[in-house]
């Protein structure tokens, strides 16, 4: 599968933003942007990817190297945002059956792609990154044959865990309230094949 975008539209547009996934070519710059942010590192963007027993007594290293083996066999992991040669910006977007956390009794159907977390540098947050992160996120999925993108973000509000996004930025970028999970937590779709 083959994916970079140079997209220019959207909130913000004067930043000239380009995205690319996360794959062996460029993991050097997924392992710089996540050691320029400790508190993404802590995750390495597996508390769905793991099972929440394994995730709770694994280490941060363990976390690390879980990710980095993803990325190593190919599997679909997320994208980066860059600034020039920067990365800014992630999404982290796959195929659903590849979070084990995120397992319940809900029924996926097949080719359902789902967007767990976004994280932005500081130095670039409130400039709409999230927004576009996620229109280009779309675009990555369909390229690898998703049928239906799920998102599951939450209001904004204090005690909003809020890597998960925004209602807002996934209405904006053309996804559809699908269900309540129950609490603050809200399932978003996307239809896209």
């Amino acid at each position: 599968m083959h994916f970079e975008s140079d997209e220019q539209t959207g909130p913000d547009t004067h930043l000239a933003l380009r995205f690319r996934p996360v794959t062996s070519e460029t993991m050097n710059d997924f392992t710089l942007f996540r050691s320029q942010h400790p508190p993404f590192a802590n995750c390495s963007c597996m508390r769905w990817r793991m099972r929440n027993a394994e995730f709770t007594r694994s280490t941060k290293k363990a976390r690390a190297r879980a990710f980095d083996a993803l990325v190593e066999k190919d599997i679909p992991v997320g994208i980066l945002a860059y600034l020039d040669d920067l990365p800014v910006g992630w999404c982290s977007i796959a195929p659903h059956e590849t979070f084990h956390g995120l397992k319940g009794s809900r029924t996926i159907e097949a080719r359902t792609w789902s967007v767990t977390c976004f994280w932005v540098d500081p130095r670039y947050r409130r400039k709409g990154i999230p927004a576009r992160l996620l229109m280009a996120a779309v675009e990555y999925a369909r390229s690898g044959g998703a049928k239906i993108i799920e998102g599951y973000p939450v209001e904004p509000g204090k005690n909003s865990h809020c890597s998960m996004g925004f209602l807002s930025t996934f209405r904006r970028a053309g996804f559809r309230d699908f269900a309540s999970s129950g609490r603050k937590r809200h399932v978003m779709r996307n239809v896209v094949g």
